[in-house]
């Protein structure tokens, strides 16, 4: 982990080396996006991290309103199983499809 002192707010920010995180917000459009398969692919992203459980209990406490946290899906600030699409509702069931993880290129590996 790496240290930080923001300026303005004289507080200390620290850099994770989280799955998710690069630091350049890279990976970002999987974990907030609309489309069912990039909220599948951020979730492989997790199921993969050791900070999964802290992560999700993070967002949980600071009411995040939205996207993926520790390999769930938190829709109003809380959990949710799937996505519900927009429109007008389903009449039967949808059976969830596994995505495997996006190969991330070496050079964007922290």
């Amino acid at each position: 982990m790496q240290t930080l002192i923001a300026p303005e707010r004289h507080e200390t920010l620290v850099l994770s080396a989280k799955r998710c995180s690069d630091g350049n917000g890279t990976l970002s459009y999987l974990f907030f996006s609309e489309e069912f398969v990039d909220i599948q692919r951020a979730k492989a992203v997790c199921a993969k991290c050791s900070s999964q459980a802290e992560c999700l209990l993070g967002a949980l406490d600071r009411a995040e309103p939205w996207g993926v946290w520790g390999g769930e899906l938190l829709e109003e600030g809380r959990i949710r199983a799937i996505k519900r699409p927009r429109g007008r509702p389903v009449t039967r069931n949808i059976s969830v499809t596994v995505v495997d993880e996006v190969p991330i290129p070496r050079h964007l590996v922290a």
